[in-house]
């Protein structure tokens, strides 16, 4: 892998500093799929080895599919690349946001080595065995919270693509969940499936109105 030597390209400046306080290997922890309807949470935990940052890394959300993809790649190859995921049953069980960071848990966890310290992409982190740092936006500028960012935003589109073949007619594998008119018009043909997420508004109130209609 290359290193990238674009100075509007996430750097390892943040994990540096983080290094120098702590001492020892720091890991980016970001997730993907807060805000969606349907499908799990994903959260990936990332070692970046310094010298083989890959050329064109950055936040997940400003690269084109293929992009995330070939990074995707070249990450899970080279980097220490831990993944967790909370199941939609979770989501609704103890809120999104417990949800996520049971999923930002379980993929330090799932990491080959323990680092000595983590940063967390946003402003609130969960607790975690090793110290924690958050970063708002961190994904624009850690390398380590870019690739994290990158991991779990494949990881987890894959998974909806997965579950809109279980589940045709929602755009699963276009929208990955999220609350598209396309989405919000198969919800309201075909019904809510158990990917959903109950506790969300528009399901919820997709399910009062089929329950009105059988009335």
């Amino acid at each position: 892998m290359g290193r990238s030597d674009s100075p509007k390209s996430p750097s390892l400046a943040p994990e540096a500093a983080l290094a120098e306080e702590i001492g020892g290997l720091v890991c980016g922890i970001d997730e993907a799929g807060r805000g969606p309807w349907a499908g799990p949470v994903v959260a990936a935990a990332v070692i970046l080895d310094p010298g083989g940052v890959p050329s064109g890394l950055n936040d997940s959300k400003l690269l084109s599919p293929e992009e995330r993809e070939r990074l995707f790649d070249l990450l899970v190859a080279d980097a220490r690349v831990g993944v967790g995921v909370a199941a939609r049953e979770e989501v609704d069980a103890v809120n999104v946001l417990q949800a996520t960071f049971r999923a930002m848990a379980r993929a330090l966890a799932a990491l080959d080595l323990a680092p000595a310290a983590a940063l967390v992409d946003g402003n609130l982190a969960p607790e975690l065995p090793c110290p924690a740092r958050t970063l708002v936006r961190g994904d624009c500028h850690s390398a380590s919270l870019a690739a994290a960012s990158i991991v779990a935003k494949v990881t987890r589109d894959r998974i909806m693509v997965e579950l809109a073949c279980e589940c045709p007619g929602y755009g699963w594998e276009r929208n990955k969940g999220y609350g598209t008119p396309e989405h919000a018009a198969a919800l309201a043909r075909l019904g809510v499936t158990r990917h959903h997420r109950l506790s969300f508004a528009p399901v919820r109130a997709a399910m009062e109105a089929a329950a009105t209609a059988r009335r």
